[in-house]
């Protein structure tokens, strides 16, 4: 029986790099795969942009096959490179302040009723 469950985020090591995803090795004991639909909700030209072969990350446990010994992982919408820093450019996204410009108004007008509403009850 596996120590893994379904949504644990484990280290593992990438130990190829192909078009359609990135192997990982997991542990002594399991492999592990992350499918190219797992690595990112965009549309991915090249696997390698992402990773590198003997890179450290981080992947989340999205499926077991405890007979072949291997994992299904995805590294879609979390944190996974071990090795980020603080002061990477962090890439904006296509809507960029859009939300809120869209919003702002909205929010402050909701934010100043339920203040005031605080205060009447006080």
């Amino acid at each position: 029986m596996s120590s893994f469950k379904i949504g644990d985020i484990i280290e593992v090591k990438v130990t190829g790099v192909e078009s359609y995803g990135i192997f990982v090795k997991v542990n002594d004991d399991y492999t592990g795969l992350i499918h190219i639909s797992e690595i990112d909700n965009s549309f991915i030209k090249d696997v390698n942009d992402y990773v590198h072969v003997g890179e450290t990350i981080y992947a989340n446990v999205i499926g077991i096959d405890e007979d072949k010994k291997h994992l299904s992982l995805s590294i879609k919408n979390m944190n996974y490179d071990n090795n980020a820093s603080e002061n990477k450019k962090v890439n904006e996204s296509i809507s960029g302040f859009l939300p809120l410009h869209n919003n702002l108004e909205s929010w402050i007008d909701e934010t100043i009723k339920r203040i005031d509403k605080e205060k009447e009850s006080k």
